[in-house]
């Protein structure tokens, strides 16, 4: 083990809704991990740079993992499990998984399936405990709502069941509505929602996250940069360069709504030199400053990357920080959803 994992950091924690952990605003994921030779994959990808990255980032403080089975189609869990082996059990970082995408081995280049049938989730999960190499999974999610013809109702249950087994610790739900909470919770207790929520994409803010933090349900939020565009780092020139099997190349983010997104992301580097951040950290604080926001995972395919978006953990954005990136939103018209939370909406008004 080295030297950085024996003296790891330090970041502050928050409670995960009800479930009993505290983990850090910022969680590695794992996505960018699975490669480039599925339908959603990000591109090639070296495993021992994967392996680099998850020690450096719980090595920087943080103490929680986001994957699923579908990445990669087992390769990020796989790489997940490779890169923690080394650390003690006592050490090592929570490790989130979802269930629920079904792709066919054969034809990795399609989209996959949307399966919710019990048989098929208890397949899931004996496969990620196997190659996460755990017997118990911290928390367990189901991806998408189904389309197999699965009621959410019997999903859900599998899901509450497995929890009641123990093979989970904690389980939640991912990309649902406010109806499909509702439902849910009517069976069960939702612990947790993961929801897109990032400075273009912010149709959660009002309504699924309000949601969450009126019923004690931690949500942990995907792509806070939107797959890179609100870093800093992107320009017309190297989304040209992206490579056929990265999805974004694809992505109309990407393609015609790309000047009003890097509009925002020039607010964001305003507000990220006044805090002495990165883009990448003042865009994941975006994030973090909504009420409701338990914590936001973040993506990393090196160690480099990680150190690029860590200071948002500890980043506090004012309200003169989101006024500002709200008038850019206004102004540029980019993504869709509220640009302020309710509260700083009213002041501002």
């Amino acid at each position: 083990m080295s030297d950085s994992l024996k003296n790891p950091e330090t970041l502050p924690t928050v409670a995960l809704g009800r479930t009993g952990m505290k983990i850090t605003r910022t969680g590695f994921g794992s996505w960018a991990l699975g490669g480039g030779d599925w339908a959603v994959g990000w591109g090639d990808q070296d495993d021992a740079a994967s392996i680099a990255a998850i020690r450096h980032a719980v090595a920087r403080g943080v103490n929680w993992i986001d994957t699923a089975a579908i990445y990669g189609l087992g390769r990020a869990e796989a790489v997940v499990a490779q890169a923690l082996r080394d650390i003690p059990k006592s050490e090592r970082p929570y490790v989130f998984s979802k269930c629920g995408m079904i792709a066919d081995a054969k034809s990795p280049g399609e989209m996959p399936r949307r399966i919710g049938a019990p048989a098929s989730i208890r397949g899931e999960v004996e496969g990620s405990l196997r190659r996460l190499g755990v017997e118990r999974i911290d928390l367990y999610q189901m991806h998408w709502p189904a389309n197999d013809g699965t009621p959410l109702e019997e999903y859900w249950q599998t899901l509450l069941d497995l929890k009641k087994e123990g093979k989970v610790r904690a389980a939640g739900l991912s990309n649902h509505s406010v109806a499909q909470l509702e439902a849910a919770e009517r069976l069960g207790h939702v612990d947790t929602l993961q929801p897109p929520f990032s400075a273009i994409k912010r149709a959660a803010g009002n309504a699924e996250i309000a949601w969450c933090a009126a019923h004690g349900t931690g949500v942990i939020v995907y792509s806070p940069m939107q797959a890179g565009l609100l870093t800093g780092a992107f320009s017309a020139q190297r989304v040209r360069a992206l490579p056929k099997n990265d999805w974004r190349s694809r992505n109309v983010e990407f393609s015609e709504h790309l000047e009003a997104n890097l509009y925002v992301a020039a607010a964001l580097a305003r507000v990220a030199r006044r805090h002495n951040v990165s883009t990448a950290a003042a865009a994941v604080a975006w994030t973090l400053a909504w009420p409701g926001v338990t914590a936001a995972i973040v993506g990393a395919r090196n160690a480099a990357q990680v150190d690029g978006w860590i200071g948002a953990a500890t980043c506090a954005l004012t309200p003169e920080d989101m006024c500002e990136v709200a008038k850019a939103i206004t102004y540029s018209r980019a993504g869709s959803g509220a640009a302020l939370p309710d509260e700083e909406r009213k002041q501002a008004a």
